[in-house]
């Protein structure tokens, strides 16, 4: 019989009642319930939150039957209940209702699913009377709230309403501050962890969990679990292609949220389980244009190997964005390194930097609707071949192709954002800005047989584009180097948004 694998499921009954695969972490949270009461967990959608969630309900529900056979049925108390409040943001209808009204709604369902009838008529009232009449009757309250930050993830462009829900927000989560009496356990997931809102300073003793030694692997898929969980599909795949795990890995494995493992997206691997093909599977979820919009405007390309501190990660202030931040807290860059308090970014893997990447080209090419990848796909095969009449015709085509308004601001970014970003969605090693001992290159391109440097010239010649690289001995450093060098000069002409001329030398 052929595995069930649940793709998208978030009912952990579903799971388990329908014999369906799952990655057994109770072990981790047994622990995250009997070590602490308050939590925060930012996690990038698709990665388990809402099932992880969905677990805990049933587990303080006493469901043991679903439990059989986890490492949590023999050290779990099952005689002990509790009542369950879960608002799942991503369910309520805020925007048709406004989110009062639908926050209202919610608290009469979860209220009438407990038995009880609340008689207050505003937000905060009702929330605390469900809060006080739950723990009265039927011992503390758990209380999970899923996607907390969805009504202003979704006005992101909508100021006006962003505040309306920020202010709302506030008055909602006010009503947990010092209830430790009625509530046993409380856990708050979502995208990203915004401030100045009334969660994270009224409740000074809200545990973020989001980079956290104990619990960086509670939502995703570790190295081990992969080989212990998926061992016969790996052995299977594994006849055809004796590197499979190394190349799950390269595309799917990388996000690091602390302690000493990285992590696969759940959702990505179980499609490529279900369908063993190496497909981009995340990025079809859905990318919000805010995220490329807010990349182009602040004329952003390849941020691999970008540097943040500590605080800056643990933040999202809808008043000034922080790029990189947003950028973590989406999942579309991980930690790489880290050195006291300050964090180096990069690509989890294959899959994200191709989504990353392709999203971004895009939108600069926006409304261009050609695929970026066939263009990129050409322009790695003519790049590996040492073929440059054609990769300078590809970048050529993709140049002028940019919208005129997009140059206005800044129109040597522009040229160098570009380059970079189709090379590096081409799959070769490119670098920017390299220093030598004689100054700096703009852009190093390695693939297996060759070196190039190119440097780019807005409004210039390609003789004195090629003269610098020369001149300057950008090369000099791969002398040792077997693979070609290639010195390519290249003018740009702004008034025409176009290569002008290039001209190339084999060093």
């Amino acid at each position: 019989m052929a595995r069930k694998y649940p793709i998208g499921m978030q009912s952990f009954g579903k799971i388990r009642e329908g014999g369906y695969l799952y990655v057994d972490k109770t072990e981790m949270i047994h622990r995250l319930v009997t070590t602490g009461n308050y939590y925060f967990l930012s996690r990038p959608r698709r990665f388990g939150k809402s099932l992880l969630l969905d677990t805990l309900e049933e587990l303080f529900k006493g469901s043991r039957n679903l439990f059989n056979g986890l490492w949590i049925e023999d050290h779990w108390d099952w005689s002990k209940r509790h009542p369950v409040i879960h608002f799942n943001f991503a369910e309520i209808p805020y925007k048709k209702l406004g989110l009062e009204k639908a926050l209202e709604i919610e608290l009469e369902r979860s209220a009438a699913q407990l038995g009880l009838l609340l008689e207050t008529h505003t937000l905060q009232g009702k929330f605390r009377e469900l809060i006080e009449k739950a723990a009265e009757a039927m011992g503390q309250v758990v209380i999970l709230i899923d996607e907390y930050d969805k009504a202003l993830v979704d006005f992101l462009q909508d100021t006006d309403q962003l505040e309306i829900n920020r202010s709302v927000m506030k008055e909602f989560y006010s009503v947990l501050k010092g209830r430790d009496a009625q509530i046993r356990f409380l856990l708050l997931t979502g995208v990203s962890r915004f401030s100045r809102v009334s969660i994270f300073s009224d409740l000074n003793n809200l545990r973020d969990i989001t980079i956290s030694n104990p619990f960086s692997t509670i939502a995703g898929i570790t190295q081990e679990e992969l080989e212990r969980d998926f061992s016969s599909e790996i052995e299977s795949l594994k006849r055809a292609n004796p590197t499979i795990l190394e190349d799950i890995r390269e595309w799917y494995n990388g996000y690091f949220w602390g302690g000493n493992e990285t992590l696969y997206n759940p959702f990505s691997l179980l499609n490529f389980m279900a369908d063993p093909e190496f497909r981009n599977y995340w990025y079809t979820t859905g990318t919000p244009t805010f995220l490329f919009d807010q990349l182009k405007k602040n004329k952003l390309g390849d941020l691999d190997g970008t540097k943040t501190s500590e605080n800056a990660l643990a933040e999202f202030n809808v008043d000034r964005l922080d790029m990189k931040s947003l950028l973590f807290q989406t999942g579309y860059l991980t930690i790489k390194n880290r050195e006291g308090q300050i964090y180096t970014l990069g690509y989890p893997n294959r899959e994200v930097k191709e989504s990353l990447l392709d999203g971004l080209l895009n939108a600069y090419r926006e409304p261009v609707v050609d695929d970026s990848l066939v263009l990129v796909a050409d322009l790695r095969q003519a790049l590996r071949k040492g073929d440059v009449p054609t990769a300078v015709t590809l970048l050529d085509s993709l140049i002028g192709e940019i919208p005129y308004d997009h140059w206005n601001a800044d129109k040597e970014s522009i040229f160098t954002i570009i380059t970079v970003l189709v090379f590096r969605l081409a799959g070769v090693d490119v670098y920017t800005e390299v220093h030598s001992s004689k100054g700096r290159c703009d852009v190093l391109v390695k693939t297996d047989d060759y070196i190039y440097v190119i440097e780019l010239k807005l409004d210039g010649s390609a003789q004195e584009a090629l003269d610098q690289i020369l001149n300057r001995q950008y090369l000099q450093p791969y002398g040792a180097d077997l693979r070609k060098k290639v010195a390519v000069g290249v003018a740009f002409f702004s008034e025409g948004r176009n290569v002008a001329e290039y001209l190339v030398k084999e060093v």
